[in-house]
Parts: structure tokens; sequence; C-alpha cells
């Protein structure tokens, strides 16, 4: 049997949408650790200048996440825009990453604490 074709406005709510939520997620996160931790391995004006780009990015990600709501999925976004908010998700991964590897962990209970007498 023969399938049809998706249409372009299909593929773009299938793809972009979930895109747009990926990297409205991760700024909100990532935004969330840069006004709420001091990282050490950052200088005040690194964290200050980070927490700006995910800001900027976010408000973006808003504006083409109300333009595509707005169009019901029939406006796409250009790869030169994506490209720097992709970028800017992997730098906040990062960072998250190695502050969690420099951060004390709080002391975990054993699985073996969790049984019954």
């Amino acid at each position: 049997m023969h399938q049809s074709q998706p249409s372009e406005q299909e593929l773009l709510k299938s793809v972009l949408q979930p895109l747009l939520e990926d990297f409205q997620y991760w700024f909100s996160r990532s935004r969330s650790l840069l006004e709420t931790e001091d990282i050490p391995f950052l200088s005040d004006q690194q964290q200050s200048d980070l927490l700006t780009r995910v800001r900027n990015a976010q408000q973006e990600v808003s504006t083409a996440v109300m333009l595509f709501n707005a169009t019901d999925g029939q406006v796409g976004i250009e790869t030169a825009t994506l490209v720097p908010w992709h970028r800017l998700v992997s730098e906040c991964w990062q960072v998250a990453r190695q502050w969690r590897s420099s951060s004390p962990l709080p002391p975990t209970k054993d699985i073996a604490d969790d049984s019954e007498p």
C-alpha cells in the first residue's frame, strides 16, 4: 500500500514544534541555574554574559513560537537562526555538566536502606 507523504505544514509541525519546545525547556533550565547558582569556574562577567545570551535566545524562541502558532504551523525558521540556539544550548549543557561535577553531591541513601525490617 502506498503511503502519502506528509504535507510541508505537517512536517513543520512534527519537527519544528518539538524542537522549539526543547529550546524553551533547555533555555529555561539554563536560566534558572545561572540566576540561582554561583558558577565558580565562570567569572561574574562570564556568567552574566551567558545569562544575557540565554535570556535573549528565550525571547527569540518565544517570538518564533508565537509566529509559528499564529500561522498554524505554516512558518518555518531558517537554519541560520536555529544554529546559534543549538550552540548556546550545547554551551549551557557543558556549563551545567561541569558545575554538577564540581559541586559536592548531597548524601545519597543506599538502596539497601530501603528494605523492610
